[in-house]
């Protein structure tokens, strides 16, 4: 055997052993080649004609590097555009709507000579060969056909069909299965009672719903609420919360056990006030908030959120007022967004009793009407604020004191309905205390220019008479706020300027 059929013998492809160096040969040899085959080219001016190109097969000749890095490309190709399938059977799911990857594909489905017959995840789906037809509609005159073979719109079959192709506009969480494919025939009857089935079903799972809410906005512990106070706990703020102690309109309050807040200690036992993130309850509260000029700048009716953060803010400013004022009042520990901490009043996770609950004797009850009196004098003249909610239910009676509580309402006498809220928080304490018995309890009327230091002229109590005299002095002091940008009742000489100084600290 020669030399060269060796060679030819042990290189059998590029990735096999090294096959031995050719032995050297003459430069004329190498020529004399050139010639031979300048010579056969000659001789055959035209090329013989081979296979048709195409794609790049395995069984293809491996000694070119390029054919082989082809080879490989294609295969790479492949595994991509399978993995690719099976994102999209993934992404997809039982839905009824299905999205395409087609786009991102590396190889065309007329060029993967080895994909499936059955595999049709990649065709278009509007020339989909599988796709089951949905039943045709009658004709707009009724009826198709002629004779023995005409058929109507009500048609037993045609109808049966019609009913299986209407269930696919049920909404998307029923599940109706391929029953057009599967030439499901429905009655009117059984369809009718599905559609009323499905109608029934949604409208149950709307009030769950609407429940749901609204139980939300009774106990105001939505999901971002609870996530609040769990960063409260979190954090060592408080050590745990022990459960709700009171509810009303407005707000819900919890009795909490306190922690520290950085290195400073809060009370041993206190509250968690937390305001209801929805309005169904007190859908006026913009009429306390939306006139005071500490907040006017920042309301905004269209954000509820808002508004409620604003109405947390609100009490946190009037309890620190109060509290320098020397009024019993509950200490402001926290405030994180809507959900006020406060100090507890009570004893041994007992909450003191509202005035209304509390057993006091003719004398105790006498005392508090004189606590009560002196509260809103302070609260009026040297607090500058009106509670405008002050009655038995939101004040406590601790330790032979009365305490007030709820005063995220409270405004400012120079508020536009300031002398309004005060004439009806003294029409509130006046009649508790006279049912009580109590009997140097003054009249509303009296009461009103006691607390507020005014001479409305009482006559004979008529009160229609009365409120329409506060609305008066609420106007003039309106006007005299738009002439000079100063809040001053009549009562007092202009010159003397206003009588009653927003707070500076506030």
């Amino acid at each position: 055997m020669d030399q060269s059929g060796m060679t030819a013998e042990t290189a059998k492809g590029p990735w096999g052993p090294a096959a031995p160096a050719a032995p050297p040969c003459s430069l004329a040899d190498v020529m004399s080649e050139q010639l031979a085959r300048q010579l056969e080219e000659e001789d055959h001016p035209f090329p013989a004609t081979g296979p048709a190109p195409g794609p790049p097969d395995a069984a293809c000749d491996t000694t070119s590097d390029l054919m082989l890095a082809q080879v490989l490309q294609l295969q790479f190709d492949r595994e991509f555009d399978e993995q690719l399938r099976r994102e999209e059977r993934k992404f997809n799911g039982d839905s009824k709507v299905s999205i395409s990857f087609e786009n991102y594909r590396m190889v065309h489905p007329y060029e993967d000579s080895d994909s499936s017959e059955d595999e049709v995840d990649w065709q278009d789906t509007r020339h989909d060969p599988y796709r089951a037809e949905k039943p045709q509609t009658a004709p707009r005159r009724g009826f198709a056909g002629k004779g023995k073979n005409i058929t109507t719109k009500h048609d037993e079959v045609a109808c049966g069909r019609k009913n299986t192709a209407r269930m696919d506009n049920f909404a998307p969480e029923v599940h109706v299965g391929d029953g057009v494919g599967m030439d499901l025939k429905l009655s009117n009857q059984v369809f009718n009672a599905l559609k009323q089935h499905v109608h029934s079903e949604q409208r149950r799972s709307a009030r769950l719903h609407d429940k749901k809410e609204h139980s939300t906005a009774e106990q105001a512990v939505d999901p971002r609420t609870r996530l609040l106070m769990f960063k409260m706990v979190s954090a060592g703020v408080l050590e745990n919360i022990n459960g709700c102690i009171s509810t009303g309109k407005e707000s819900v309050v919890f009795h909490a056990d306190g922690g520290s807040l950085e290195d400073t200690p809060v009370p041993q036992e206190v509250v968690l006030k937390v305001f209801k993130t929805t309005l169904n309850e007190f859908r006026n509260r913009d009429r306390y908030i939306k006139d005071d000029y500490r907040f006017i700048d920042r309301f905004s009716k269209l954000n509820p959120r808002k508004i409620i953060r604003l109405w947390a803010e609100k009490e946190m400013h009037n309890l620190s007022r109060m509290r320098k004022a020397g009024v019993p009042c509950p200490d402001v520990v926290l405030l994180r967004k809507h959900i006020l901490v406060m100090s507890f009043i009570g004893r041994d996770h007992v909450p003191a009793p509202k005035l209304k609950d509390a057993a006091l004797s003719p004398e105790d009850m006498a005392d508090a009407y004189q606590q009560v009196l002196q509260l809103m004098q302070v609260l009026f003249q040297d607090c500058n604020l009106v509670h405008a909610d002050l009655s038995e239910y939101n004040i406590l009676w601790h330790d032979g004191k009365a305490w007030l509580i709820d005063v995220s309402q409270s405004v400012e006498p120079t508020h536009p309905h300031g002398l309004e809220f005060l004439f009806r928080d003294c029409r509130n304490v006046s009649t508790f205390f006279q049912k009580r018995g109590v009997g140097g309890a003054m009249s509303a009327f009296q009461l009103f220019n006691a607390v507020s230091g005014l001479d409305v002229p009482v006559g004979e109590e008529n009160e229609a008479e009365f409120i329409a005299e506060i609305v008066a002095l609420e106007k003039r002091n309106e006007d005299h706020v738009q002439r000079r940008g100063k809040k001053a009742f009549p009562a007092a000489a202009e010159e003397a300027g206003p009588p009653l100084e927003p707070d500076a600290h506030d």
